[in-house]
Formats: C-alpha cells, sequence, structure tokens
C-alpha cells in the first residue's frame, strides 16, 4: 500500500496530458464550474499529485458515456488501473422539460451551435429540479482498481482535471454525461422551434427538365433581337442584393465542434496547436 501510495508512476508514451503545464487547469466557466466540485473534496496532496498525474500523460483513455465516465491511469503497478465517475442521467421526461426551455431562447440554440455554453443553462436545469454539475460527493458514483481506499484517489483527480479540459474543448460532453448527445439535442431544439425535422423533411422539389427536341414547344416565347442584347451581355438583369451581414465568431469554432482527436494524432495537445493556428490565421489583414 505504501509502495503504491508514495512510489513513481511508470513513465508511458501516448497518454493524454493536460494542455495547462502549470497554475490553474480548466479555462472555460464550465469547466471551472466543474473542478469547483473535485476542490470542495479536500483531497490535500492527492489533488496535486493527480493534477501531476494529468500533466505526465498517465491517463491512458478517456470516454464519456450517459451516466459513466470511464478512464484508464498507469501508475506505479505495470498493470493500468479501471476507474468510473458515474453521474445519474436525466429522465426522458426532464430532457424534454429542458429542451422547451430551451429552444424558448434563440440566444441559448445560437450559443449551443457555436460550442458555447449559456451560463444561463444552470437555471434552466435547476429549474426543473435537476442540477446540471454534480453538487456533492453524493451526485457521484467514483471506483477505481488501485489498492489506494480513499475516494477519490490521485488517479481519479487525474481524471477529473483532464475530463474539465475535455469540457472547455467540447462542452456538449457534460450534456452527453447527462444523458443527451449533441445530433439529439439540436434536432430537439430546431423541431420545437420551427416544427420540422431536417432529418424527415422533403427533399426540395427539383426544377423541371426540358427534354431534348422541346424547341417547338419553346418557340412562342417572346425574345429580342440579338443585336439589341449584346451591349446587355455582362451586365446583371436585376441589382445584386447587399452582401448579407456575416457571424462573427472565434476563428477556432471549427475544432469546438470536432471531438478532440485520438491519442494517436496526438490527442488534446494536437487540438491545443491547432486552436493556436487558427487564432493566429485570423490575425492576419486579408486586405
Amino acid at each position: 500500500m505504501k509502495f503504491e501510495e508514495f512510489g513513481k508512476p511508470r513513465k508511458v508514451s501516448g497518454g493524454i496530458k493536460a494542455r495547462s503545464a502549470r497554475g490553474v487547469i480548466g479555462e472555460s466557466w464550465w469547466s471551472k464550474r466543474f473542478l469547483a466540485v473535485l476542490e470542495s473534496f479536500a483531497l490535500g496532496t492527492r489533488l496535486t499529485r493527480g493534477r501531476a498525474y494529468a500533466r505526465k500523460g498517465q491517463v491512458l483513455s478517456l470516454a464519456v458515456a450517459p451516466g459513466a465516465v470511464t478512464a484508464s491511469v498507469q501508475g506505479s503497478r505495470a498493470e493500468p488501473y479501471s476507474l468510473t465517475i458515474g453521474l445519474k442521467p436525466f429522465a426522458d421526461d426532464v430532457w424534454a422539460r429542458v429542451e422547451e426551455a430551451l429552444a424558448a431562447q434563440a440566444l441559448f440554440g445560437a450559443q449551443l451551435l457555436a460550442g458555447e455554453m449559456p451560463p444561463e443553462i444552470e437555471d434552466v436545469f435547476r429549474a426543473e429540479n435537476a442540477p446540471l454539475f454534480p453538487e456533492s460527493t453524493a451526485d457521484l458514483s467514483m471506483t477505481c482498481s488501485c489498492p489506494d481506499w480513499s475516494v477519490p484517489c490521485k488517479h481519479l483527480a487525474a481524471t477529473f482535471y483532464l475530463l474539465a479540459e475535455a469540457f472547455d474543448a467540447d462542452p456538449f460532453q457534460i450534456l452527453y454525461w447527462r444523458g443527451r448527445d449533441r445530433e439529439t439535442l439540436l434536432a430537439n431544439l430546431r423541431v420545437l422551434r420551427t416544427g420540422v425535422d431536417e432529418l424527415f423533411s422533403p427533399a426540395p422539389a427539383a426544377p423541371p427538365v426540358i427534354p431534348l427536341g422541346a424547341g417547338p414547344a419553346l418557340a412562342d416565347l417572346a425574345t429580342p433581337p440579338l443585336a439589341h442584347t449584346l451591349d446587355r451581355f455582362w451586365v446583371s438583369p436585376v441589382p445584386l442584393p447587399p452582401r448579407p451581414p456575416t457571424l462573427d465568431v472565434e476563428p477556432d469554432l471549427l475544432l469546438r465542434q470536432l471531438p478532440p482527436p485520438g491519442p494517436t494524432l496526438g490527442g488534446a495537445d494536437l487540438t491545443d496547436r491547432l486552436r493556436r493556428v487558427y487564432r493566429d490565421l485570423g490575425q492576419v489583414d486579408r486586405r
């Protein structure tokens, strides 16, 4: 027990490393809100060591599913530890009421489509007596195959930190943990706002095709003499409409819509590097 408690973890390659090399982990308000739960556990040195594990890449895998986050963490023993962080998903009737409340506010849908979590979303869930974030240890079930009897152990703490960074990259992971995936949520919001399900709505009718040999049917159409139209060949027949306004979004919007790449492609580190490149490109003068 003491060997595991104080032994150095085995070095691994290809693990998931925290993007933050020092200081605070978590950038968005929703990831900080989630980490506040972890910090309320008063873990002491386990919290510090868990953060070190996250930054060294000791977490080998991390997956979010409705009701459970599973991970594999390499400790000082040869076999990685398997762990689970459980959070009760919401029932369908709770989600139905939440979606109705979200659909009533157009701004909520726009922010979610842009990969942002509106701060007021907490109030929507709380109004249904269904807090979005865990509020105490009683809301979570935590297990780890390590011999440390403390819960949460440093392996669980490391997973908490990386989970917060995963929430930074994709806030829909929080909602998925509570039982609603991105595609289903956005489709339901679209139906509630427009009454149309784009997945099942009929395709627009194709323009009529004029068959070959239909020349005689068009003979009665009045056409001006060719000599009278040559000077207007390159002129638009009607005034062009003004350029529509564009939505001002962050340059890394595309990255926010995509899930984090796997460890073989670089994991969260690759997303972080691409985010800096996208932001640098957004500063280029396109004139």
